[in-house]
């Protein structure tokens, strides 16, 4: 779906930063929603939802665990 997203979990990277993160959001809303910038009157529910998956992202990635590898 969202090819330009990255996997932000080791051991495909280790440092995700809150950059990282919220790009991801971003990109997930851009492409669900169907609109790289929403007009005025739909900017307040985009950047809601862009929070709101930045929030939930940051903690998944916080409670993930991931195997060592060998």
């Amino acid at each position: 779906m969202c090819r330009s997203i990255k996997t932000l979990r080791p051991p495909y990277t280790e440092d995700v930063t809150d950059d990282d993160v919220r790009a991801a959001a971003l990109q997930f809303v851009r492409k669900v929603s169907g609109f790289r910038a929403p007009a005025a009157r739909n900017a307040e529910a985009f950047d809601e939802a862009v929070d709101a998956i930045t929030a939930t992202t940051r903690s998944l990635l916080d409670r993930l665990e991931v195997r060592a590898a060998r």
